[in-house]
């Protein structure tokens, strides 16, 4: 099955999908009901609480969901109650609209959901702006939308209830799809015709999916009291893939070979296509696995991959003996790691066709707790924020006075029965940093004016209502599925939607796309000045405080190195923990370099400097996750001393590197008091070592190069004289 039809059909059983299809569903009834009524207007009404409550049910635990639900109902009934009697007086309301688009952006120091429910209480204070209400009218108006935004919360959790699991297997799928395309990516270095330094930012960049991915399943398992409890076979199941499938992933991370140097020695030979070709094939089973899982059907694998390892082990063999006097160990390594891959798929599968009873369990509820993050609420946390120290403040008073001017602009300047949109389209495309601003501009022009033609088009070529209603569901339902998807495909769909449905209520579709596009242009480019102009957020202002979390992260992740080295033993639990730290630390630093390179060139620091970090740590975290891993498997043994020298100088480097990074941080030694290494007093030299110690030896050494070479390039991101080489130089460097 080709990729293009995979996306289809990944996309058809998608949590996006799910809830464009409850908004559509939630917001169209009421406004249908009521209006074979003759009360459209009210059905309206009801349909607009509706669609505010909906920005707040974003993916997560149903606790959170119906907690922050509640308290939107709450909220926008009393934001509809303030605007109605605020629009009175234009002196009024633009108060209420500098307040509020400052307060509701506050929310955001209390997370994502909160920040939700911020946006969604400014949607209803600016679609009420142009509500011609008398005074009586605005407590029956402020009821109706607090109705249908109770409507959408009860919809929302009948349907939970109705699939409590659904929402989790979704989560998953999706986070399984992204990490079969990150191992799509790694086979990319297989093949002699990619670029190397293209594949590693394309790998980087899928990393940041993965990530975002993992955090969306963590938080719908690990805070879902219903599944860590594990009381039935699904609940267990799903907890069970994901802990195999993190494990698949750090195992596919930490499978790290010098790329050049094998396309150099067996690229003339054809085998490595042939890898390439093989794990493609793992990546569409794991694919595969992944869209079983979002579907909720049963799925049996029909590749042969024994009988596929054991001809690439001919091939490799055959290779051996071709290519006299050249080595063929590195790809004997890469068979070992292919059919550790395939087992692990394997271990995965088997909970597809296990017995309910046979499920284990393997965690504690609290232990599963650890891995996710808890939101603080209390009131300190608004208070401490309250600075111009804090980038949330400072995104809140920029757009406290771009929403200003915004009001001033459509009142003064371009008033209009739509003149709100000047308003809406510049709260919600100015964003905290510069770099989400542009882009989130450029989708919004280009989806309005892509969106405005299809909708010009599609109305003059027919004048058929119900044609026109079939059209309206399926924009509709598209659009809301890609709103956090693919945000130019969702203003795209929305425009004609919005433009079909206002044909309805008998308005000139031409006369209001014109106006839509002009107020949408307007709105941008406020939007866009705000976001240049008044104490911007520049992505290399925070590079350093990313680069300082992944050092920490790597420290922490080679102290398990040592430990295991010094043959204590390393807590399952701790080293996951650990793990996740590195991915997650990672994933971050690699989003904030891609958002750097979006924006203006005078703006962007040391970007090819930034790039060898990233890269450089994602070979040092490879490397240590494959050791690390190896040695935990094995019984404690001696080990010889100049791993135990390597190691602390790599630990010595990177604490030196964090120390530039951030003076306050303290370097802390792994205790390796307890290591017995090999010595002359022992009677073994290194001449003696067994080709398995040497090899660890090799490793541990290119661990301390890589280590020392994130020192140098540290030393030139912050204007050190010391100047690194390339990249791609500077891993031949320390490889050969």
């Amino acid at each position: 099955m080709n990729s293009q039809t995979r996306n289809i059909q990944y996309f058809l059983f998608s949590q996006d999908f799910s809830d464009g299809v409850r908004i559509t569903l939630a917001a169209l009834l009421p406004a249908l009901l009521f209006g074979q009524l003759g009360e459209l207007t009210t059905g309206i009404t009801l349909s607009t609480g509706a669609v505010c409550i909906s920005m707040i049910d974003t993916p997560g635990p149903v606790v959170h969901k119906r907690n922050g639900m509640l308290y939107g109902n709450l909220v926008i009934f009393l934001v509809a109650l303030l605007t109605g009697f605020a629009r009175f007086s234009d002196w009024t309301l633009g108060l209420e609209v500098l307040a509020l688009s400052f307060l509701m952006t506050m929310l955001s120091v209390y997370g994502n959901r909160a920040a939700s429910l911020g946006s969604a209480a400014l949607l209803v204070m600016i679609l009420n702006m142009e509500q011609p209400l008398t005074p009586g009218e605005v407590l029956l108006h402020s009821g109706l939308i607090l109705a249908g935004g109770v409507w959408y919360m009860a919809l929302g959790l009948v349907l939970f209830r109705v699939l409590p699991y659904r929402p989790a297997q979704q989560a998953l799928g999706e986070c399984i799809h992204a990490i079969a395309n990150y191992l799509k990516l790694k086979a990319a270095f297989y093949r002699i015709r990619t670029d190397l330094d293209d594949d590693y930012r394309k790998l980087v960049a899928q990393q940041v999916v993965v990530s975002e991915k993992q955090d969306a399943v963590r938080e719908l398992l690990f805070k879902t009291r219903q599944i860590v409890k594990e009381s039935n076979a699904t609940s267990r199941r799903l907890l069970l893939t994901f802990v195999d499938v993190m494990d698949l992933y750090e195992h596919i991370t930490a499978t790290y070979y010098d790329y050049e140097a094998i396309r150099t020695q067996f690229g003339h030979t054809g085998i490595l296509e042939e890898i390439a070709s093989l794990i493609d094939l793992i990546a569409a089973e794991l694919d595969n696995i992944g869209f079983a899982i979002q579907a909720n059907h049963s799925f049996r694998s029909r590749s042969n991959f024994p009988q596929r390892l054991e001809h690439l082990k001919s091939r490799i063999d055959a290779v051996g003996e071709q290519e006299q006097g050249t080595s063929n160990l590195v790809l004997k390594k890469l068979l070992v790691n292919l059919r550790n891959l395939t087992q692990r798929l394997t271990d995965v599968l088997n909970y597809f066709n296990a017995q309910s009873d046979t499920i284990p369990t393997r965690h504690t509820e609290v232990e599963y707790m650890r891995f996710v993050s808890h939101q603080d609420y209390d009131l300190k946390v608004l208070r401490d924020n309250l600075t111009f120290n804090s980038s949330v403040f400072r995104h809140s008073v920029r757009l406290m006075l771009a929403s200003g001017i915004a009001f001033l602009t459509a009142k003064l300047l371009f008033s209009g029965d739509h003149s709100y949109w000047i308003v809406m389209t510049t709260v919600y495309m100015l964003k905290p940093a510069f770099s989400f601003t542009k882009e989130r501009n450029y989708q919004r022009i280009v989806g309005t004016l892509s969106g405005g033609a299809i909708a010009g088009v599609f109305l003059l070529l027919t004048d058929d209502k119900d044609l026109h209603f079939v059209v309206m569901l399926i924009f509709m339902v598209l659009s809301y599925s890609f709103q956090r998807r693919s945000y130019v495909v969702y203003v795209t769909l929305m425009t004609p939607f919005i433009l079909i449905m206002l044909s309805f209520l008998g308005m000139n579709y031409l006369d209001i796309a014109e106006e839509r596009i002009k107020d949408t242009v307007i709105g941008c480019i406020i939007a866009f000045s705000a976001g240049y102009l008044l104490f911007p957020n520049w992505e290399f202002e925070q590079l350093n405080d990313y680069m300082r979390d992944v050092l920490k992260a790597n420290v922490s992740y080679l102290h398990k190195l040592a430990e295991s080295l010094a043959g204590k033993p390393v807590a399952l639990t701790e080293y996951k923990l650990v793990r996740k730290d590195v991915f997650v630390s990672s994933a971050n630093l690699a989003a904030a370099f891609q958002r750097m390179l979006s924006e203006p060139k005078s703006k962007q620091r040391s970007s090819e400097d930034v790039h060898q970090f990233v890269v450089l740590n994602h070979i040092l975290t490879s490397n240590i996750a494959t050791l690390t891993s190896s040695l935990m498997a094995k019984e404690p043994s001696e080990q010889p001393v100049d791993g135990v020298r390597a190691v602390r100088r790599a630990l010595s480097f990177l604490n030196a590197s964090l120390k530039k990074l951030d003076p306050t941080s303290v370097p802390a030694e792994p205790n390796m008091g307890e290591i017995t290494p090999y010595s002359e007093a022992t009677g073994r030299r290194k001449a003696a070592l067994t080709s398995d110690e040497r090899q660890l030896l090799e490793q541990l050494d290119f661990i301390q190069k890589v280590s020392s070479d994130i020192g140098r390039v540290t030393d030139a991101m912050l204007e050190v004289p010391t100047k690194p080489k390339r990249l791609q130089a500077v891993v031949d460097s320390e490889l050969h």
